[in-house]
């Protein structure tokens, strides 16, 4: 008589969970302290006391990831303050009415706290972002002005031919458009609205010939 048939292999053993790698620790924040320090723990409900701890870094630096400020190292400096106010006053950038309400649209350039947006009566077209406006002996013109003529990949005949993408002209030689790299280098600009290349972009999207103006205040560090 035959053997019996060998009997059914085992099941195989369940594999092992597989083991998941911890999850890299953030690196510290060691950014000093920076000019804008009591403002940003001001906004970022740290204690304000002007000097930067680790947790105050760490705070900064996760605003700044939030917010596209690069980079992102929890240094509170210009380009994080000026990012911090376009931030605080997107909830109502004209609540102290100073840039007049129209039926059509007007480009409300706030010299004071360099902002820029765009409004229709009382409605935010164009949410509040920041700007470089003009330094000493060359500040932008205040008043009323209409944009007058767009040059989408205009190069300056004054300044070696200096980029200005998306330059919309609105007072002589004074125009908003974009400022490739550092927008907040060397105090202000030649009396153009600088704005970083992509707000310049979403700009120029909007905005056509004709479109009003408003310019307003006095850029910090100038004199009235």
């Amino acid at each position: 008589m035959a053997p019996p048939a060998a009997a059914a292999s085992a099941a195989p053993a369940p594999a092992a969970p597989a083991r998941t790698a911890p999850a890299p620790a953030e690196e510290s924040c060691t950014a000093g302290t920076g000019p804008y320090q009591r403002e940003l723990e001001a906004h970022l409900g740290r204690p304000a006391d002007g000097v930067q701890s680790p947790a105050d870094c760490a705070a900064v630096r996760t605003f700044q990831q939030a917010n596209g400020v690069r980079p992102a190292d929890g240094y509170p400096g210009p380009a994080t303050y000026r990012v911090m106010t376009a931030v605080a006053a997107r909830t109502d950038p004209n609540a102290a009415g100073d840039c007049p309400v129209r039926a059509h649209r007007v480009t409300c350039v706030d010299m004071e706290r360099q902002l820029l947006w765009v409004q229709r009566g009382d409605r935010v077209v164009f949410a509040p972002v920041p700007i470089r406006t003009g330094r000493d002996d060359q500040e932008t013109r205040p008043g009323w002005h209409e944009v007058y003529w767009r040059s989408i990949d205009h190069k300056s005949t004054l300044y070696d031919d200096a980029p200005m993408p998306y330059a919309q002209f609105f007072d002589g030689g004074q125009a908003l458009h974009g400022r490739p790299g550092d927008l907040y280098a060397h105090g202000g600009s030649a009396g153009c609205v600088n704005l970083s290349v992509p707000d310049a972009e979403r700009l120029w999207d909007l905005l056509g010939e004709g479109d009003a103006v408003y310019v307003w205040g006095t850029k910090p560090g100038t004199d009235d």
